[in-house]
């Protein structure tokens, strides 16, 4: 499991690029993002498409070929494997089949949103992407009570809904921060209540890669 950069490609590892060299086959989520990166760093491993649609089509296959001798490599378009992108169906049926299996650590984009917030960070919940429909309302409630940091990851034209259903659950003077495109060139923290966040975004319509950090109730 090789994470990858979540924006500046400086963010790789030594060990990562060495790894990705070195397994038989990389397993990438989108062979068109990853080759771009591969390509950068001269590397010319054979690259697997496997992405949330095929994985569980894919699994049975490739655990067989790595208990045949082969190695793989897993990497994400961007960030750590198995954080909000395919992962855990290999790894869990790599334990179960006594295969080993080893995480680098790495880029993820949720911890650097964490610190960045100043919200405390000994203990918080990670809740990644919420229910599109089903099931939002029941999630908001239950954390609406939520003590600990509570961390989202967020689509751009999701961002306005899900500030607006914070102040409905959480209050309008709930404080939030929003970390944008981590990394990148246009990177930006804006921090604030639920209310002030959302007139910001409502004035300056957000885009690219975005993590929410809500303070917990206090």
């Amino acid at each position: 499991m090789v994470p990858t950069p979540i924006g500046n490609l400086e963010d790789i590892t030594l060990r990562a690029i060495r790894v990705l060299k070195e397994v038989d086959f990389i397993l990438a989520e989108d062979t068109r993002t990853s080759g771009k990166l591969l390509k950068h760093f001269e590397i010319n491993t054979p690259m697997q498409s496997h992405h949330m649609h095929n994985e569980h089509r894919t699994v049975e296959n490739i655990v067989r070929r790595i208990k045949s001798g082969e190695t793989f490599a897993l990497i994400s378009d961007a960030g750590t494997p198995a954080i909000s992108d395919p992962g855990f169906l290999l790894t869990r049926a790599c334990v179960q089949e006594g295969v080993e299996v080893d995480c680098l650590p790495g880029a993820t984009a949720f911890v650097p949103a964490l610190v960045n917030s100043g919200f405390p960070n000994d203990k918080f919940v990670f809740e990644g992407f919420l229910p599109p429909k089903k099931g939002r309302q029941t999630r908001f409630k239950i954390l609406a009570e939520e003590t600990r940091t509570i961390i989202f990851y967020e689509s751009p034209h999701k961002l306005l809904k899900t500030l607006t259903n914070f102040m409905e659950y959480f209050g309008e003077e709930r404080l939030v921060s929003v970390s944008r495109e981590i990394t990148k060139m246009h990177e930006e923290t804006i921090r604030g209540t639920a209310k002030e966040v959302l007139e910001f975004y409502t004035n300056k319509p957000p885009k690219g890669e975005i993590v929410i950090v809500v303070q917990g109730k206090a």
